[in-house]
């Protein structure tokens, strides 16, 4: 959606002309023609003149459905309990390293390796 075609249809449904919205914004008549021929996109503060000259909530200029908008909900996010070490970023790379290593040992060498590691680990949990 191009917010100039939006700001043209507002207008022209209240019977407004560019002029009316220079008098009520304080804008130039042809940064409006610009503004509504996509010529130009303007800042936040330009719409919320656009929305007050137009006697509109500014979601309106932005959006064409019926009614309001539905606010999406945010994305849950995990407890840090649950995030999956080596899951992302340096400790993917790490346990990455460790697969391409553990893949070039021997059975037995592996074998060795993850029962120090156990005896290791319940060693530190008691």
């Amino acid at each position: 959606m191009v917010v100039g075609n939006r700001l043209r249809q507002l207008r022209e449904q209240k019977n407004l002309s560019q002029g009316d919205i220079e008098e009520r914004t304080g804008l130039l008549r042809c940064y409006v023609s610009r503004v509504e021929n996509g010529h130009t996109v303007p800042a936040i503060d330009t719409l919320e003149k656009f929305a007050r000259a137009l006697e509109i909530p500014m979601y309106q200029l932005l959006y064409e459905g019926e009614g309001i908008p539905k606010i999406p909900q945010p994305m849950k996010r995990k407890a840090a309990s649950q995030v999956l070490w080596g899951s992302s970023g340096e400790d993917a790379t790490l346990l990455a390293k460790f697969r391409r290593l553990f893949s070039r040992m021997e059975e037995e060498d592996r074998r060795m390796l993850f029962h120090m590691a156990q005896k290791m680990y319940k060693a530190a949990t008691r």
